[in-house]
């Protein structure tokens, strides 16, 4: 009687260890098709507003053309950044269409020189150091600068190391300008 108990205890202890096979299984059914759906969809779910150009503690999306000063950015700006807060916006954008941008904005006079012009002056930053303001994410700006302003923006804009009345192609710039 006692051997046959046994026999009958077998079976009954192999099915709890079936169990947790088959749930890890399910588990890893549900995993890959929910993992995949959140890398597809990670700049919609993490980045703020569902804008992988904004920044971490940005607090107002911007629209998808950004004007800042009424200018639109150049067409082939790239690794475009932004941080809004306090009413301001700060815009980091790459663009071998520097020039255009800032005659469009009207920060520089049609026959006037690239460098400087007539709101254009040197920003005290050495050949190679970096500038980047708290809260803009991206790539940020390399020394020598050239800063322009008007009533509505502020420009800073990487110049050249070898031709110092120029601009690098791309250059890389960062637009500061209150929100409407």
């Amino acid at each position: 009687m006692t051997e046959h108990r046994e026999e009958e205890a077998g079976p009954a202890d192999a099915r709890p260890r079936r169990r947790p096979v088959r749930l890890g299984i399910l588990a890893l059914v549900i995993a890959v098709p929910v993992g995949g759906l959140v890398w597809l969809f990670q700049d919609e779910l993490f980045e703020p507003f569902g804008d992988v150009r904004a920044c971490d503690g940005s607090e107002t999306p911007l629209p998808a053309v950004i004007a800042p000063g009424g200018a639109a950015l150049p067409d082939d700006a790239s690794d475009v950044h932004y941080v809004t807060r306090k009413g301001r916006a700060q815009v980091s954008f790459l663009s071998s269409r520097i020039p255009d941008y800032l005659h469009r904005a009207g920060l520089l006079a049609d026959d006037g020189p690239l460098v400087g012009g007539r709101n254009g002056t040197k920003y005290g930053l050495g050949d190679g150091e970096p500038e980047l303001p708290q809260g803009l994410c991206g790539s940020p700006l390399r020394g020598p600068l050239w800063s322009y302003a008007n009533d509505s923006v502020d420009v800073l804009v990487e110049r050249s190391t070898v031709a110092p009345d120029r601009f690098p192609s791309p250059a890389r710039a960062l637009v500061t300008y209150t929100l409407p």
